[in-house]
C-alpha cells in the first residue's frame, strides 16, 4: 500500500510540473479569443474595397492599404518564426524576472499608433503575393496555422524568451504581440480611409 501511495505521489508531483511549465487554459483562451478579434475587424474592414481604394496612398511616405494588408501577412509569417526559434533549446524560468512589460504592456505598446516605427527590411512589402486578394488568403492561411499552434501546443512558452529592441519577453507574450500587431495596422488602414481624400 505504501509502495502505491508513493507512485501515486510521484504521478502528482509529475503533473504539477508539467501544469507549472505550460501556459493555463485561461491564457490560451485569451491568446486565441484576440487572434480571432484581430482578424475578423481586419478582414471585415477590407472587405468590399474598390481598386483605387485598395491602392490610395495619403502620402508618397505613407502605405496604401494594400501594403498594409501585405505587410500583416509577411508579418504573421516571420513573427510566429521568431517564436518557433525562441522555443528553441530548454525553458529558462531563472530570467523570468528579466522580462520588461506585462501582458497588457505589451498589446498597448503594439497597438498604439502615437509612436510610428520603421519596420525592418524583411517586413516591407514588395508586392509578393498574387494582388490583393492573394495576400489576404494568404494572412487567413497564417492566422489559420497560427490559431493552430496556440490551440495545440504544450511548450513552455512563459519561460522561452524573445529579445526585442524595447526589452525581453517571453514567447506567449510573442503571440499577443503578433495579434496586437494585426490590431496595429489594421487601426492604420481606418485611418487611410479617414482620410478627406480617399476615394469614394
Amino acid at each position: 500500500m505504501k509502495k502505491i501511495v508513493l507512485t501515486l505521489t510521484g504521478v502528482l508531483l509529475v503533473a504539477a510540473a508539467v501544469a507549472q511549465t505550460t501556459i493555463s487554459t485561461e491564457e490560451r483562451k485569451k491568446a486565441l479569443s484576440h487572434l480571432k478579434k484581430t482578424q475578423s475587424e481586419l478582414t471585415s474592414l477590407v472587405n468590399g474595397l474598390t481598386e483605387s481604394q485598395k491602392n490610395f496612398k495619403p502620402d508618397e511616405n505613407s502605405w496604401s492599404i494594400a501594403e498594409c494588408l501585405e505587410h500583416i501577412a509577411i508579418s504573421e509569417k516571420n513573427l510566429i518564426g521568431m517564436i518557433q526559434m525562441g522555443l528553441e533549446g530548454d525553458s529558462d524560468p531563472s530570467k523570468r524576472s528579466e522580462v520588461a512589460m506585462s501582458d497588457e504592456q505589451i498589446l498597448g505598446l503594439i497597438t498604439s499608433r502615437e509612436q510610428k516605427v520603421k519596420t525592418r527590411k524583411e517586413f516591407e512589402p514588395t508586392n509578393s503575393f498574387d494582388g490583393f486578394d492573394g495576400t489576404l488568403k494568404t494572412f487567413k492561411e497564417r492566422r489559420k496555422s497560427n490559431m493552430k499552434f496556440v490551440k495545440s501546443t504544450d511548450a513552455d512558452l512563459r519561460n522561452h524568451y524573445l529579445q526585442f529592441p524595447f526589452g525581453l519577453i517571453d514567447t506567449y507574450q510573442g503571440i499577443l504581440f503578433m495579434s496586437g500587431h494585426t490590431q496595429r495596422h489594421t487601426d492604420q488602414i481606418r485611418e487611410i480611409m479617414e482620410n478627406t481624400d480617399f476615394p469614394s
